[in-house]
């Protein structure tokens, strides 16, 4: 499930990342450019968040530098955005850090069968042994099963999130300059 919701997720934050670079920056303002993006998107958050700091820093009482503000806005946003994007992340690393000993458990209770069997019936003869130790193969198949797509797709989006994270952080620098001209 979580594969295919994250899967899901990369493609429509591309997708969204296409439309930033073909409309986004066309636009005359910000604010026509933020319309232009979808709602609920990363790059609309962004541009939200740091027309929202922008406001936000002419009410300020204090003085703080509108750089140091913005930055630190769009920081807290990227922050938010890659919290997001981590997420089910970590079920993954533990699926496939544990999904293995999991299927070792199943092992040793097969053998476990096993031997008890053959100590029931006091002989080592390959109907006692073969059904048991055939459960614990599968058991340690299953386990190999889980663990092995739960380390690739973990590894697969962690890659992938460090693309989106890439360009993400170069368009908060790239809106950071906007605002600061």
């Amino acid at each position: 499930y979580i594969l295919i919701v994250k899967l899901l997720e990369q493609n429509k934050i591309m997708r969204q990342y296409s439309n930033v670079r073909t409309n986004f920056w066309r636009a005359n303002s910000l604010s026509e450019g933020a319309s232009k993006l979808e709602k609920n998107s990363a790059w609309r958050q962004l541009v939200d968040d740091g027309l929202a700091a922008e406001g936000q820093h002419t009410k300020m009482t204090d003085s703080l530098e509108a750089h140091d503000w913005l930055h630190g806005s769009l920081a807290r946003s990227e922050a938010s955005i890659n919290s997001r994007l981590a997420s089910g992340l970590p079920f993954l690393a533990t699926v496939g850090a544990t999904a293995p000993f999991v299927g070792l458990l199943g092992t040793v209770w097969g053998i476990y069968r096993a031997l008890i069997r053959i100590g029931a019936s006091g002989q080592a003869d390959i109907g006692a042994v073969a059904g048991p130790v055939g459960e614990a193969l599968i058991m340690t198949a299953i386990g190999l099963g889980v663990a092995i797509p739960a380390v690739l797709g973990y590894n697969f989006f962690v890659r992938l999130n460090r693309g989106v994270n890439n360009k993400l952080d170069t368009f908060a620098h790239d809106l950071h300059d906007f605002f600061a001209t």
